[in-house]
């Protein structure tokens, strides 16, 4: 795990956080929260691989013979757009604010399938194919709960600080200050 996701998601038990002034409690959640978006990210690269894999492992399935770099280019529209809707709302985009753990867990997906050998995925044979699809789920298993502890973090700190207002530890009016 990289070492910013430990130190979001480290403690997390362990950490009292109405021991925490408010500053520090936006503050964790500022960081979990771009850390949601990084990791978010990061688990689209890896369903956008399972996307074209899968299709073109149905496709051979099928009886098909393998995609050519032309084929699969023409059909990636297709390949897309049939998991473009997502679940749950849509929100902007923010500015990622952790490049580096981007680089990190993007590197552990091009660890099972680069970029470069995604465009050959014609070459590559049915048995590796399948593989790699396993091992993407996979990947994709353990961002996904990286990204679900995070989650948790985040209604964590949010309800600290709910609670801080509803109680009247904290006001309005100290953010206009």
């Amino acid at each position: 795990m990289h070492p910013e996701l430990e130190r979001v998601l480290g403690n997390v038990p362990g950490t009292d956080l109405t021991a925490l002034d408010m500053a520090e409690v936006r503050a964790r959640r500022a960081a979990a929260g771009a850390l949601e978006d990084s990791i978010s990210y990061v688990r689209r690269v890896i369903q956008v691989r399972l996307d074209i894999l899968g299709t073109e492992l149905a496709h051979r399935r099928s009886g098909e013979a393998p995609a050519s770099s032309q084929e699969l280019v023409a059909r990636l529209p297709d390949i897309l757009a049939e998991h473009a809707g997502g679940i749950g709302p849509s929100r902007a985009p923010r500015d990622l604010l952790f490049p580096e753990v981007d680089a990190a867990l993007v590197g552990a997906v091009d660890d099972v399938i680069s970029t470069a050998d995604l465009a050959s995925v014609g070459d590559i044979d049915d048995d590796s194919l399948a593989e790699l699809v396993d091992r993407l789920e996979i990947l994709e298993g353990e961002v996904s709960a990286t990204r679900h502890a995070l989650h948790e973090r985040l209604d964590s700190l949010q309800g600290e600080i709910v609670r801080r207002y509803r109680t009247g530890e904290a006001s309005v009016d100290s953010l206009l200050k």
